[in-house]
């Protein structure tokens, strides 16, 4: 990464492409790695790659809902996670995106017995202002609990 020197080792990210921002942000030597979501939900990165995301979490009873059942805004986060971060890697220096729709489809309940799980996002289409991911969310056995689809707007910082 040509944006951090060895003197100052601080990351310029206006001068980092999208997978180095991504890799700087989830770098297991940085104390305070990843954005504060995934501390406050206890998910982090599991991969990186240009174009797919992975991240990794174990629900339990802090992320429940009134019915005992996890709260389904904890595998929309995730989803929105995995696919905006999947679009992020695609980014050329310069450039940043938001999130323009997400739709979660949720097909299982999720709950502290189902153990950890994978929300993985794949961009599907990246142009020069808009891109479009989906995303998967899956236990250790590979049963799916929710899918996502997202339009994202990309532009020049």
């Amino acid at each position: 990464m040509n944006a951090v020197t060895p003197e100052t080792q601080v990351a310029d990210p206006r001068r980092m492409s999208g997978i180095e921002q991504l890799r700087y942000a989830f770098d297991p030597e940085r104390p305070e790695r990843g954005p504060g979501i995934g501390r406050t939900l206890n998910f982090t990165v599991i991969e990186i790659e240009e174009g797919r995301v992975v991240f990794g979490g174990h629900p339990d009873e802090s992320v429940y809902n009134p019915i005992g059942t996890v709260h389904g805004g904890y595998a929309a986060t995730l989803l929105d996670s995995a696919v905006g971060c999947a679009v992020h890697s695609t980014l050329k220096p310069g450039q940043g995106y938001t999130t323009l729709e997400l739709k979660v489809a949720y097909h299982k309940a999720l709950t502290k017995e189902t153990g950890p799980v994978r929300a993985e996002g794949r961009v599907i289409q990246a142009g020069r202002r808009a891109a479009f991911a989906e995303g998967r969310l899956v236990d250790e056995k590979g049963v799916l609990y929710a899918t996502a689809t997202s339009t994202l707007l990309v532009f020049e910082r």
